[in-house]
């Protein structure tokens, strides 16, 4: 089988397709041939190994597996003997924020892990889009209580996680300002936001509106560039560590003072947040963005894409 692999943690230069032996499931493993993954910010992680604190879930001193990928969609080609949840024919998703060898042509993995059917309404490529960003998406949501009288702010409203943070949260009906950039503004206004505001031309942390909640989907700014926007016992959350891994240690800092704070989103029970997508696909309430393809055999280039930046929303490997 073609696979993804990088021997080393690297840049994208490191990344070669190999053939590789297919694998072949045990007593309670599925497998599954893969149609469609992403390449998306933890998929960066997993190649670099940064930041360094990464390694220690994902292999040190090199990575555990050489094969890159962290989500999946797919059909599986064959059960185990012990399986009783999927049957051959089954079309199905996953995740692993660990990483997961998924960016091959096929894929063995636990029936009790992180998988579930894939909803008729979805393509393989957008099942594979409702995963990672999605997962931390959900994650923000569960450390705040918001009503439809809250006001929130998302910063980069064009990631992954931003563009599927803005739907979550338009589905809770609360009020919603975000920012993104030029190219991206009808995009995101199409998701039925109030207020989007073009980065590239306008500081956000300029504004003279408060907020009950900051959600920085793409890490790039900080508490205290946003406490000023922030009402009286307002939240900040990042999707980074910041600066010196501030975000971990402000949690406690401005609960001990109280007032403004700081949340810091542990992403937890993945198979939670992938039920939470689901439902929410069912009832045409979520739709995953997905900006461009690639083949597997150009894998270098769509790393080398997903790194620089420029992305928006979801990239994704069209395996076979």
């Amino acid at each position: 089988m073609k696979a993804v692999v990088r021997y080393q943690y690297g840049t994208p230069e490191n990344i070669r397709v190999v053939n590789m032996p297919k694998p072949l499931p045990n007593p309670t493993e599925v497998l599954i041939r893969i149609k469609a993954t992403t390449i998306n910010r933890t998929d960066c992680g997993v190649l670099t190994g940064a930041p360094y604190i990464f390694r220690f879930f994902v292999g040190w001193p090199k990575p555990r597996t050489p094969i890159l990928g962290t989500d999946f969609a797919g059909i599986v080609e064959a059960v185990g003997e012990k399986v009783t949840k999927f049957k051959v024919g089954d079309k199905v998703w996953g995740f692993d924020d660990n990483g997961l060898p998924s960016q091959a042509e096929y894929l063995v993995y636990q029936e009790d892990k992180n998988i579930l059917p894939i909803p008729d309404a979805l393509s393989f490529k957008e099942a594979a889009a409702c995963a990672e960003g999605a997962h931390y998406a959900v994650n923000f949501l569960k450390y705040v209580k918001l009503n439809p009288e809250s006001k929130v702010l998302v910063n980069g409203a064009t990631g992954g996680i931003g563009s599927a943070l803005v739907q979550l949260l338009k589905s809770q009906g609360v009020h919603v300002t975000a920012t993104a950039n030029s190219k991206n503004m009808d995009l995101i206004r199409s998701l039925g936001l109030e207020k989007v505001i073009d980065y590239e031309k306008e500081d956000f942390t300029k504004l003279s509106e408060a907020f009950d909640v900051i959600f920085d989907a793409v890490g790039k700014s900080t508490f205290g560039k946003c406490k000023s926007m922030l009402n009286k016992n307002g939240c900040y959350l990042s999707s980074e560590l910041g600066d010196g891994i501030e975000n971990l240690y402000l949690p406690l800092i401005t609960k001990l003072k109280g007032g403004k704070r700081v949340l810091f989103p542990l992403p937890t029970d993945i198979k939670g947040s992938m039920m939470v997508i689901q439902k929410m696909v069912i009832e045409g309430k979520f739709r995953p963005i997905i900006e461009k393809s690639f083949s597997i055999d150009q894998a270098r280039e769509a790393y080398q894409y997903v790194v620089s930046g420029q992305k928006t929303a979801n990239v994704v490997f069209e395996i076979s």
